[in-house]
């Protein structure tokens, strides 16, 4: 047990430990985070691990754009706010105006449910719609039946926008289609997933549907990564904005939110989104530092019942790190013994400090893993007097 050497036990102790073999939840504050190992050709982008919020990778990450169809993601979340709250249910439908038909529909040029005119179309088709086929003129049918107006439920989708911390991003309607009001940003864009993601996570399933069906006529999902690692968002594609996408990825435990756009091809998208993906996932690695409970080292007591007491971390503490950055990092115990009894249970007594290198990269606290109380005042006086001759002894035998 490399925890119980001598060393250990030592003010300046130390072990070098592999932290390869644990893996668990994440508190990141180490990162290098002006050097990325990756670059896309997509003008704008944004990438965070989900679990621990560390930004991977940005580029003109504030840069406003248009949003095209990724603005549908806004839209969904408004449907899905007013379905938790009861004002609407799966069930109930709304009619398909001439204003949804001819903006939205087949004859508009854009993405499209191919909703007939005047038909009663159901809140739950009009959700997959929405994501997978993203439809046009589905997202105008709920816009209308939910706010009685596109421009109203715009209100509804900016206010949304507030609540939820996208401080760049504005929406003039329901669908992504050029208005001179709406404008997102990648950052935006990557709060707003995790929010669905978090918030919706049984709905947040359709997304990694990748066909649907409606009125006899079967549409795919546009997302170029289903089928790879991903299990949503969406796609965008515009003149002005350019070819866009938001996804979100997950392996080994992890997951990665991301947005990338202004790219000129859908080939360009689906490259560089495969590419970001692949680095998300595979070039970072969730590393173990200490966990909550794990006995450290020990520190010696004076005047106890016991000689020494197991020193603890009181907390997980991990790191999402470069993969293979780590596996060479330094444990190093300081703590404060001899330290006179009574100890008390979750008192600190120590340091534990994690070095790659040169470079400190966490010191972290280490605490009491037990009490120790005094002894006798006897049985003081006499440790006092071995501890003088031995002492003594030791100088002599110098």
């Amino acid at each position: 047990m490399p925890y119980s050497t001598p060393a250990f036990r030592s003010r300046q102790a130390s072990a070098r430990l592999s932290v390869l073999a644990c893996l668990v939840l994440t508190v990141a504050t180490w990162l290098p985070g002006s050097a990325f190992a990756f670059e896309t050709t997509a003008p704008t982008a944004f990438m965070k691990d989900f679990g621990t919020g560390r930004v991977l990778y940005e580029k003109s990450a504030d840069l406003k754009i248009e949003p095209a169809s990724l603005a549908k993601l806004m839209t969904v979340a408004v449907i899905f706010d007013e379905l938790a709250a009861g004002r609407i249910t799966r069930d109930q439908t709304f009619e398909v105006s001439e204003n949804a038909w001819r903006t939205g529909g087949a004859n508009s040029g854009g993405s499209t449910m191919f909703l007939p005119l005047g038909s009663m179309v159901s809140v739950d088709d009009l959700i997959h719609g929405i994501i997978i086929q993203s439809g046009n003129d589905a997202t105008i049918v709920a816009a209308e039946g939910i706010a009685g107006s596109v421009d109203a439920f715009a209100d509804m989708m900016n206010a949304k926008a507030r609540e939820i911390g996208l401080t760049h991003s504005q929406f003039g309607n329901s669908s992504g289609l050029p208005h001179p009001d709406s404008h997102v940003t990648m950052r935006d864009l990557v709060t707003l997933a995790e929010y669905l993601i978090r918030t919706y996570p049984e709905d947040y399933a359709i997304f990694s549907q990748e066909a649907f069906t409606f009125n006899g006529i079967n549409q795919k999902n546009r997302n170029p990564l289903l089928g790879l690692g991903a299990d949503g968002l969406k796609t965008g594609h515009t003149r002005a904005a350019g070819y866009g996408l938001v996804a979100s990825a997950k392996a080994n435990g992890r997951r990665i939110v991301f947005a990338l756009s202004r790219m000129g091809s859908a080939d360009e998208r689906a490259r560089e989104a495969k590419r970001m993906m692949n680095y998300g996932l595979q070039d970072f690695e969730e590393v173990s530092l200490v966990k909550a409970g794990e006995t450290i080292a020990s520190a010696s007591v004076r005047g106890g019942v016991s000689d020494s007491v197991p020193l603890e971390a009181s907390e997980t503490v991990s790191l999402l790190v470069p993969t293979g950055s780590l596996a060479d990092a330094e444990k190093i115990v300081t703590d404060n013994g001899p330290v006179e009894a009574p100890v008390a249970k979750g008192q600190r007594l120590g340091w534990l400090q994690i070095k790659s290198g040169d470079q400190t990269i966490r010191d972290i606290p280490l605490h009491a893993a037990e009490a120790v109380e005094q002894t006798s005042f006897l049985a003081r006086i006499g440790g006092t007097i071995v501890d003088h001759l031995t002492w003594r002894s030791n100088e002599t035998e110098e």
